[in-house]
C-alpha cells in the first residue's frame, strides 16, 4: 500500500469491515445513552443527562492528548488504543450502580469519544493520500450513516422485551464492537513515512500556523448547523409548527439515508474540484437549506408545510454530501504530516465544542425567536463558506487541490508551519 490514494483489496477489505463493526456498535448504544442509567440505577432520566453531559465535556481534553499521541506513536496505535479504552468503559457499564462509579465509567468512554476523531483522521491521512483521501473519507461517512441506522435497528428489536438483561446485553454487544473494531484496525499497514521518528513537543507549532487556525475557526458555524437535525429542529417542528412527532425521526431517517447512498458518488464527482470550493459549495446550500426553515413559520399546517419540511431537509442533507469528505479531506492534507495529530486535534475542537453547546445555545435561541435561529445559523454559515474561499490561496496547494503542482502554502512564520503535509 503506497499513498497514491489505493488501497490493496485485503486492507480495504479489513478497513471497511472494521467500520462497519464500529457504526453499529455505535448505533447500538447511541439510543440507549441514558436509558441505560435510568434502567440499571434508578436515577430520574434528568439526572442522567446532567452526568452524562458533564462527562462529555471533560471528556473534551482527550482531544489534544490523543494529538500528542498521535505525533509520538502514529495514529494507527492510538486508534486501536481509543478502541480498548471504548470497550473497557463499556465493559465497567452494567458494574456502575451508583452515581459515582457511573461518572467513572461515562467519562472513561467520553474520552475515548473525543480522542478518536481526530486520531482516526490523522489515521486515513496515513494509510492513503491524494484524491484518495477524499474517496475514503466519503465512504467512511456513507458506512457509519448506514452503520447507525443498522444498529439502531438491532437494538430495537433486542429491547422489546424492556427488561434490565437486555439493557446490558445490548452495551456489553457495543463494547465488544469496538474490541472487534480495534483489533481489524491494527492489522492494516500503515505507510513507511509514517514510521519515522515522532515529533516531539507542545501545540506551539499549531498555534504559529495562522492559515490553519483561521480553517479551525471558520468551521465552528457550520459545526453548529450540522447539530440542528438532532437539537433544533424536532423542537421547532412540533412546539412552534405543530407537526407531528414522528416527523422529526422521519426527517432524520431522510438525512442518514441519503448520505449512506449518496456520499461515495458525490464525492467521486467533487474530487476533480478544489476542495476549498466544495466545502464553500456547501455551506451556501446549508444556508440556504436554513432560510428554507425559516419560512416554514409562515406555511399554514397541512400539505405544503410536509413539502416545505421535506425540501429543506433534502437541501440541508445536499449541503452535508457537498461539506463533509472535502472538509475533513482538506483539513487533514492541510496539516503538516510531523504535526499532523496535534492539528487535527486542534481542528476537532471546532466540531467537538460546538457539538457540547448546541442543546443549550440553540434551545435558548429558538425560545428567544425561531426566525432569528434559522437566520442566523444561515448568516454564520454563509459567512463560514466566504471565508473558505478566501482561504484558497493560504493553503497548501496539494490541500487544496489533490495533483496540483507542489507550490508552498503563503508564508506566515519563519518556522514554515502550515506547508503541505501530502
Amino acid at each position: 500500500m503506497t499513498l497514491t490514494g489505493r488501497f490493496d483489496r485485503p486492507t480495504q477489505v479489513r478497513y471497511m469491515l472494521g467500520m462497519v463493526v464500529d457504526t453499529i456498535g455505535s448505533g447500538m448504544y447511541l439510543p440507549v445513552s441514558l436509558l441505560f442509567f435510568h434502567h440499571t440505577t434508578g436515577l430520574p432520566v434528568t439526572r442522567v443527562g446532567v452526568i452524562v453531559s458533564t462527562a462529555a465535556v471533560l471528556g473534551l481534553v482527550a482531544s489534544p492528548l490523543a494529538g500528542l499521541l498521535v505525533d509520538r506513536y502514529g495514529a494507527r496505535s492510538v486508534v486501536v488504543g481509543v478502541y480498548g479504552l471504548r470497550a473497557v468503559g463499556f465493559a465497567v457499564y452494567p458494574l456502575a450502580d451508583t452515581q459515582l462509579p457511573m461518572f467513572l465509567a461515562v467519562t472513561l468512554v467520553a474520552m475515548g469519544d473525543a480522542a478518536f476523531p481526530p486520531a482516526m483522521q490523522a489515521f486515513v491521512a496515513e494509510i492513503t493520500g491524494g484524491t484518495g483521501r477524499d474517496r475514503l473519507i466519503a465512504a467512511q461517512r456513507s458506512l457509519r450513516n448506514a452503520g447507525l441506522g443498522a444498529g439502531g435497528l438491532i437494538v430495537g428489536f433486542a429491547l422489546g422485551a424492556g427488561d434490565e438483561a437486555a439493557y446490558r446485553a445490548v452495551v456489553l454487544a457495543a463494547g465488544g464492537a469496538f474490541l472487534v473494531a480495534g483489533v481489524l484496525i491494527r492489522t492494516i499497514p500503515v505507510s513507511r513515512t509514517a514510521d519515522r521518528a515522532r515529533a516531539r513537543g507542545g501545540y506551539r507549532t499549531v498555534f504559529r500556523n495562522r492559515p490553519f487556525l483561521m480553517l479551525t475557526a471558520v468551521n465552528i458555524p457550520t459545526a453548529f448547523g450540522y447539530t440542528v437535525l438532532a437539537v433544533s429542529l424536532p423542537v421547532y417542528l412540533t412546539q412552534q409548527l405543530g407537526a407531528p412527532d414522528s416527523l422529526a425521526g422521519m426527517l432524520y431517517a431522510v438525512n442518514t439515508v441519503g448520505i449512506a447512498a449518496l456520499q461515495i458518488p458525490v464525492t467521486r464527482a467533487l474530487t476533480r474540484r478544489r476542495r476549498t470550493r466544495s466545502a464553500a459549495f456547501g455551506g451556501a446550500v446549508f444556508s440556504l437549506s436554513f432560510l428554507g426553515f425559516a419560512a416554514l413559520g409562515a406555511v399554514p399546517a397541512g400539505t405544503t408545510l410536509l413539502v416545505g419540511v421535506f425540501a429543506a431537509t433534502a437541501l440541508f442533507t445536499l449541503g452535508e454530501l457537498l461539506h463533509g469528505a472535502a472538509a475533513s479531506a482538506l483539513a487533514a492534507s492541510a496539516a503538516p504530516e510531523e504535526t499532523r495529530g496535534r492539528h487535527l486535534a486542534v481542528y476537532q475542537l471546532s466540531w467537538s465544542v460546538p457539538t457540547a453547546l448546541a442543546p443549550a445555545v440553540l434551545t435558548a435561541l429558538l425560545e428567544l425567536s425561531p426566525t432569528a435561529l434559522w437566520l442566523l445559523l444561515a448568516t454564520g454559515v454563509a459567512c463560514s463558506a466566504l471565508c473558505m474561499l478566501r482561504l484558497e490561496t493560504r493553503l497548501p496547494a496539494l490541500a487544496v487541490r489533490p495533483g496540483a503542482p507542489a507550490e508552498p502554502a503563503e508564508p506566515t512564520e519563519p518556522t514554515g508551519a502550515g506547508k503541505a503535509a501530502g
